[in-house]
């Protein structure tokens, strides 16, 4: 049996809260929570086209996958916020391509607090029983998660010795930060992002609540992007390494993070990302301004460059 479906291409708008989880200085909310948003929005769009993740597994034997998201974060979300999520299809793009317009009205009319552009591929899961053969108009986003990057390390002893400026963290991969039984999902990479970046302070002499206590700083995103190489399955290992090359204006620094498995002594490249942090004032009349790094704060960001 084949199902007709279709993906028209109209914007589709999501209204939801943050979760109270993301408010963890007073009640702004991270950063990795305004993604949570962002996938809520995509999702929605599916579902309004009939298309939401439980019929595409059912019917189909899909799974949907978030390969690729960009965001740049121009305001803050605070807890009580109604965060409206306009998605939009971009059919200039192979596969499911969306815009995504984030906003919320405090009384005096919509305030952007984000804006992203994401990417969605269906995958075929395995040990399922489809009901229907996949219709054209899906078929589109269906493909497997990008090929090996091949140009990085090879092995882990290599990722070890290339830089030592280089940040490594490594973490098995627990089953509540994938999906479909099998892979690490796009918003455990989310989480693994901001886990990095605390391990990375602590390590450099800025943990975060020693900062937090003395100055009153925070750190704030303001960009990131997360793009999916390969699988990285429950289970394996996953070797994050992050670095830190230069301090913007002193209000901001970039960081590149990459994260590898290791399968019979070789690297596989499953993630790159890149975030860019500062640190946003806490308490005070000057509290959500940007901090201008001092001497120390900069020396530490660049391990003692």
């Amino acid at each position: 049996m084949t199902t007709e479906t279709h993906l028209p291409t109209e914007t589709t708008t999501y209204v939801g809260r943050p979760r109270f989880e993301g408010a963890n200085i007073r009640t702004w909310i991270g950063f990795k929570h305004f993604t949570y948003l962002m996938e809520e929005g995509v999702l929605q769009y599916l579902r309004d086209r009939d298309l939401g993740p439980t019929k595409l597994y059912r019917d189909f034997g899909l799974g949907v996958e978030f390969v690729d998201s960009s965001i740049q974060l121009p305001n803050t979300i605070d807890l009580d916020d109604e965060v409206k999520v306009q998605v939009t299809r971009d059919e200039r793009k192979l596969g499911w391509a969306f815009s995504v317009r984030m906003t919320v009205d405090r009384g005096d009319g919509p305030i952007t607090v984000l804006n992203g552009k994401t990417r969605v591929q269906l995958i075929h899961e395995v040990d399922t029983t489809p009901r229907s053969s996949v219709p054209e108009t899906v078929a589109e986003a269906v493909s497997e998660i990008t090929s090996l990057d091949t140009t990085g390390p090879q092995t882990l002893a290599q990722l070890k010795s290339e830089d030592p400026n280089t940040f490594l963290w490594s973490w098995r991969i627990p089953y509540f930060y994938c999906h479909y039984s099998l892979r690490l999902q796009h918003s455990g990479y989310v989480r693994a992002v901001e886990e990095v970046v605390d391990r990375f302070l602590f390590d450099r002499g800025l943990a975060i609540e020693e900062v937090l206590a003395e100055r009153g700083w925070i750190p704030v995103v303001s960009r990131s992007r997360i793009t999916l190489l390969e699988d990285a399955l429950m289970g394996e290992t996953l070797h994050t390494v992050m670095r830190v090359d230069e301090v913007i204006k002193d209000v901001m620094y970039p960081a590149k993070i990459d994260m590898y498995v290791e399968r019979g002594g070789t690297l596989f490249h499953t993630a790159t990302a890149s975030v860019v942090h500062g640190y946003a004032v806490s308490r005070g009349t000057e509290a959500g301004t940007l901090a201008t790094f001092d001497d120390e704060t900069r020396t530490k960001l660049l391990g003692g460059r």
